[in-house]
């Protein structure tokens, strides 16, 4: 069996037969609009976020599966907070939090981060969210890590 592996960036639910899809997939002879609309399908519930999809091309039946990738921790963090793009200066921020939403984010992107522990994990995305202008409960991000450490949130996390 060969097979073929094609990597994307495409806006989740938008993809379309243009470039780059189009292109690379149509002198293998398959659908292109069949994968594009597949794409579409599972990429829909991250509609606005560029979202990573591997398309894998079986040359010898012609058949295709699509994998969908998790977005970048800081597309999920401003889809979550409804901001378009993170604080220019850290000092006015772009939204507010709650911890539980930054652990579901965190527990989401765990698989692909270097994280060996949910806390570890947690604390990471809290790094994102201190470069992005993003606040936690209402709290400074660097605050709500040094809480985890003194065991605040052990029962969340």
């Amino acid at each position: 069996m060969a097979e073929k592996k094609f990597n994307f960036l495409v806006e989740g639910g938008r993809a379309n037969a243009g470039p780059p899809i189009g292109p690379a997939l149509g002198p293998l002879g398959i659908n292109v609009i069949d994968v594009v609309n597949e794409i579409n399908k599972l990429t829909r519930e991250f509609a606005g976020m560029r979202v990573p999809v591997t398309v894998k091309v079986d040359l010898t039946t012609k058949k295709f599966t699509v994998e969908v990738g998790i977005p970048s921790t800081s597309a999920l963090l401003l889809k979550e907070v409804g901001a378009e793009k993170g604080a220019e200066t850290p000092s006015k921020p772009v939204g507010d939090l709650s911890f539980k939403q930054v652990v579901k984010i965190a527990k989401l992107k765990m698989p692909s981060m270097l994280a060996k522990t949910l806390k570890a994990a947690v604390k990471e995305v809290l790094g994102t969210c201190r470069s992005l202008g993003i606040t936690v409960d209402g709290k400074d991000p660097k605050e709500v890590q040094k809480m985890i450490d003194q065991g605040v949130y052990d029962d969340i996390i």
